[in-house]
């Protein structure tokens, strides 16, 4: 006969964990002897290793007894049934763990799969994360305000980048962010964005992306506030017969 500690170590349990099956009911207590301690037999030994195995397996203890205590037909359906439901319980935590780490990116939040890709690769070709941001909030504001167009706005975005010029550009830009607002190389900035703006007038595309004018001035703004040297790069611009950012608009010097 066997006391409690030893029955524990015979199925590789701890005293508590015993205790814990006596109560709700698994394991039967047995009788103190006359000393007043519990006396197990092998038979003890035998159901506390099959509960152990059992949970251990990831059986819910709520099943356990039974398991333990079907026929082996009803057996195999129960383990198969709880196998069914471990695995649909998986596959809601893996895509838990998915939606969490899209949220943890900030850009799964409020924006659609193309965006997520372009942003992607503006990284692919260098760019930093200070920047991504920048791009990131105003595709969320432009996702807000015109989901139906995002698909086809960002197929151009990709096209632009086929660009040579769009892409020294993008570098500059890189460069650019920790540039103070009256570093010479601005010029460059402004050189290239004429380029490829005078090419997008005769191409047709101006930018707006059909955002009504309140957006477009605070997408503008929001660009404003985070390069430094926006605002001068405007004013060139501006100079050279240019307004706007969000939405061009060519204006003759005559005009201005």
């Amino acid at each position: 006969m066997l006391t409690i500690s030893q029955l524990a170590a015979h199925a590789g349990v701890t005293v508590r964990a015993v205790r814990h099956y006596h109560k709700i009911g698994l394991l039967p207590e047995p009788e103190r002897d006359h000393s007043g301690y519990r006396a197990y037999d092998a038979g003890a030994v035998v159901r506390l290793i099959r509960i152990h195995t059992l949970a251990d397996a990831g059986v819910p203890l709520a099943r356990v007894q039974e398991l333990l205590d079907a026929a082996p037909d009803d057996f195999t359906d129960g383990v198969e049934e709880i196998d069914k439901q471990l695995r649909t319980e998986i596959r809601r935590l893996q895509d838990t763990r998915k939606r969490l780490a899209r949220l943890a990116a900030g850009e799964h939040l409020a924006l659609p799969q193309s965006v997520v890709d372009y942003l992607d690769r503006l990284r692919e070709i260098g760019m930093r994360e200070q920047y991504i941001e920048l791009e990131r909030d105003a595709w969320i504001m432009i996702a807000a305000q015109v989901p139906h167009l995002i698909d086809d706005v960002i197929v151009q975005k990709h096209q632009a980048l086929e660009h040579p010029d769009m892409v020294k550009l993008y570098g500059i830009v890189n460069e650019a962010l920790d540039w103070s607002e009256d570093s010479p190389r601005i010029v460059e900035i402004v050189d290239l964005l004429e380029s490829l703006m005078v090419a997008a007038v005769h191409a047709g595309a101006t930018g707006g992306y059909g955002l009504d004018d309140d957006l477009v001035r605070l997408m503008d703004s929001a660009m404003l506030e985070a390069a430094p040297g926006a605002e001068r790069i405007l004013a060139l611009l501006e100079e050279r017969g240019w307004k706007g950012w969000t939405r061009i608009e060519h204006v003759p010097l005559d005009r201005l």
